[in-house]
C-alpha cells in the first residue's frame, strides 16, 4: 500500500493504535510501537487548563522515550480552550494533535464533548478551524477522530469529513458506529466507504478490526488509507506486527509462544510500574494482566490470586512462577476477541 502521510510525517505502514481511555498510556504505546504499530494516539488529555497540573493529566502529558511521531488527543467543547490545549501539548512534545469527537462515554457527552459534538456541526467547524489555526504556525498537523453520527437516524459523517478537509485537518479517523451504538453490534463500513469517495485527505478506518484478514477486507472495501486497532490489541499487542506482515506479504507470522508472552507481559509490567509507581501501578496493571491471560489454560485459577495481590513485586513474582511452569516454546492458542 502507498505510504500514508500526516502532515510532514510518513507512516512506515498503515497499522495504528487507537486511543483508549485508561489503556493507551505511554508504556502501552511504547510496547505497541515496538511490536509493529506505525502510529499510536494517546488517551484523551483534558483541554481545561485547571486540570493540567493534576497527577492524572501530568502522566498523560509524559512522552519520555516514546518514538516519534508523538500524537496527543485533546477533548473538550470550547474552541479557544482546545486551541490553547493544543499549543500547550505541542510544547510538551506533541508532534501531532488529534481532536476527539468520537468518545461515546456518558460523562464526556454530558458536557457536550466527544461524540456529542456531532449534533452541532457549526461548533465542529469552529473547533476545527481554531485548533488548526493555532497549530499551523508551529508546523504541527491536526487530525480528527469521530464516529458516523449521533445515532443511526442522523449519520452525518460525510458532512463532518468535508468540514474537516475544508478546515485543514490532515487526516480523519472514523469509527464505524454512531455514538448511540456505543460498542454494541457490528461496526458498519458503508459510511466509511462513502466518506472515502468524498474527501482527499487520508482516512483511517476503525472499529472491530481484530485480525489480519479483517484488516485486509476493511481496507479493500472502504478504500481507507490505514486501519486503527483498539480493543483487539488489549492483551495482544503483537497484533500490529501480524497485521502489518499480512498486508505486506499476504502470509501469516507464526503465533507467539509462552516464552514471548512472558517477555512482553513482564516487560510491559516493569515499564508500567515505573511509570505509575507502587500504589497506582499494581492496581492499574490488573486489567492488562487479565487481558493477556484471558482464555489460557489455568488462567481461571491464576487470575483471582493475582488480582488479590497488593504489591508490584508479588504481582510480577506470581506471574514469573506461573511462566516457569509453562513450556516456553509452546504456542499460544487463544482465539482473537474484542474486550
Amino acid at each position: 500500500m502507498p505510504a500514508m502521510r500526516i502532515g510532514s510525517w510518513t507512516l512506515s505502514h498503515p497499522v495504528c493504535v487507537a486511543p483508549m481511555a485508561g489503556v493507551t498510556d505511554r508504556p502501552y504505546r511504547r510496547l505497541c510501537k515496538a511490536l509493529g504499530a506505525a502510529y499510536a494516539v494517546s488517551e484523551m488529555a483534558a483541554s481545561n487548563p485547571r486540570l493540567w497540573d493534576s497527577v492524572k493529566t501530568s502522566r498523560r502529558l509524559n512522552h519520555d522515550g516514546e518514538p516519534d511521531p508523538v500524537a496527543v488527543q485533546i477533548a473538550g467543547a470550547d474552541p479557544d480552550m482546545l486551541a490553547e490545549a493544543a499549543v500547550f501539548n505541542i510544547r510538551k512534545g506533541a508532534r501531532i494533535i488529534d481532536i476527539n469527537m468520537g468518545c461515546p462515554a456518558k460523562k464526556v457527552c454530558n458536557v457536550a464533548s466527544g461524540s456529542a459534538l456531532l449534533r452541532d456541526e457549526a461548533l465542529v467547524a469552529r473547533i476545527l478551524d481554531r485548533v488548526v489555526s493555532a497549530c499551523a504556525p508551529l508546523g504541527v498537523p491536526v487530525t480528527l477522530k469521530t464516529r458516523t453520527g449521533w445515532d443511526r437516524d442522523s449519520r452525518n459523517a460525510v458532512r463532518i469529513a468535508r468540514l474537516a478537509e475544508d478546515c485543514g485537518i490532515a487526516a480523519l479517523t472514523l469509527h464505524g458506529r454512531t455514538r448511540c451504538d456505543l460498542y454494541a453490534g457490528q461496526a458498519e463500513y458503508d459510511t466509511l466507504r462513502e466518506v472515502r469517495r468524498e474527501i482527499r485527505i487520508p482516512l483511517i478506518a476503525n472499529g472491530d478490526i481484530d485480525s489480519p484478514e479483517k484488516a485486509r477486507r476493511v481496507l479493500d472495501y472502504t478504500g481507507a488509507d490505514a486501519i486503527m486497532v483498539g480493543r483487539a490489541a488489549q492483551g495482544r499487542p503483537w497484533i500490529f506486527r501480524e497485521i502489518a506482515h499480512y498486508l505486506a506479504h499476504g502470509t501469516h507470522l507464526p503465533p507467539p509462544t509462552y516464552g514471548e508472552l512472558r517477555e512482553h507481559l513482564l516487560g510491559h509490567l516493569e515499564d508500567h510500574y515505573t511509570f505509575y509507581g507502587e500504589r497506582t501501578g499494581v492496581r492499574s496493571a490488573r486489567k492488562h494482566i487479565g487481558w493477556y491471560l484471558a482464555g489460557l489454560p489455568g488462567a481461571d485459577t491464576l487470575l483471582p490470586r493475582i488480582m488479590a495481590l497488593d504489591s508490584t513485586a508479588q504481582q510480577s513474582d506470581a506471574l514469573r512462577q506461573w511462566f516457569d511452569e509453562q513450556p516456553a516454546d509452546a504456542v499460544l492458542e487463544t482465539a482473537p476477541s474484542l474486550h
